[in-house]
């Protein structure tokens, strides 16, 4: 049979992942993984499985594409990748827990991201918060987006592994360019996603407290943010500078300005940027 487009040796740079096995693989000894679906081709994972969930849709759902045409980012910004050169993938909670506490979840991604990164090809990234893993340079490896649909919360995740500088912006990198070799795609997801389990159930048996199940100070020692003098852009076109101070304890950012501390959610601001 000839090869087509979708098929998985069809480009042997970026071969397509093997859905049956990645399925196979996490769902095997899973507490809460429960079915994985790779598609060719989708317009967005997140908003899928958010409709999915209004349908009813079990917790652990997870739909993986290979080319996500209509992604986006936090405030509606776009989120594109040549097919087959990042990971995208959306994954269904039904977290038991009080409803600030899932201010979380997506900073809780963004410490299970970071682990495997890390820990399959070598790259030592940060968390910029609210929802960005930043390679050693400050330029961008993953953006993570969460939408609540009810009691179900979706996290989304793209993950920048071999996308060249030509199909990057200027703020952008991936695995591929910063370790100059081969990263596989399959491996990183497996890692990711049994990282999210591991984490996401110690922080639900803790219904949701992000200090007794370790979650904040894992995710302190991974941030680039707490620390350091910020200037955040807010919707209205104004800007605060300060000093992040700490993550509260529904994942809001605390700010030390000269007019005193202020707390932000990720709604409340448009950027948020090191000075």
């Amino acid at each position: 049979m000839p090869d087509t487009p979708s098929s998985r040796w069809s480009d042997l740079d970026r071969p397509a992942l093997d859905g049956p096995a990645l399925a196979a693989a996490l769902t095997r000894d899973s507490r809460l993984w429960r079915s994985v679906e790779v598609v060719d081709e989708i317009g967005s994972t997140n908003a899928e499985l958010v409709a999915a969930a209004a349908r009813g849709a079990p917790e652990g759902t997870v739909l993986v594409a290979e080319h996500q045409v209509s992604g986006r980012g936090r405030l509606d910004r776009t989120w594109t990748s040549p097919p087959r050169a990042g990971l995208t993938v959306s994954f269904l909670l039904r977290p038991d827990v009080p409803a600030a506490r899932r201010g979380w979840l997506p900073l809780l991604t963004g410490v299970a991201l970071a682990e495997s990164v890390a820990e399959v090809s070598g790259v030592l990234p940060s968390l910029k918060w609210p929802n960005d893993l930043l390679a050693g340079d400050g330029r961008k490896l993953a953006g993570i987006l969460a939408e609540s649909s009810g009691p179900a919360v979706v996290v989304g995740t793209g993950l920048n592994v071999s996308t060249t500088a030509a199909e990057l912006p200027d703020t952008g990198t991936s695995l591929a360019r910063i370790t100059g070799g081969t990263v596989d795609r399959a491996t990183v997801l497996l890692a990711f996603l049994r990282a999210v389990e591991r984490r996401y159930r110690r922080w639900a048996d803790a219904l949701g407290d992000p200090v007794s199940s370790g979650l904040a100070q894992d995710y302190l020692a991974w941030s680039s943010t707490v620390g350091s003098t910020v200037t955040v852009d807010l919707p209205d076109g104004s800007v605060l500078d300060g000093v992040a101070e700490a993550v509260d304890w529904d994942g809001r950012l605390v700010v030390a300005t000269a007019g005193g501390t202020v707390e932000l959610t990720s709604g409340d601001v448009r950027h948020v940027r090191r000075t």
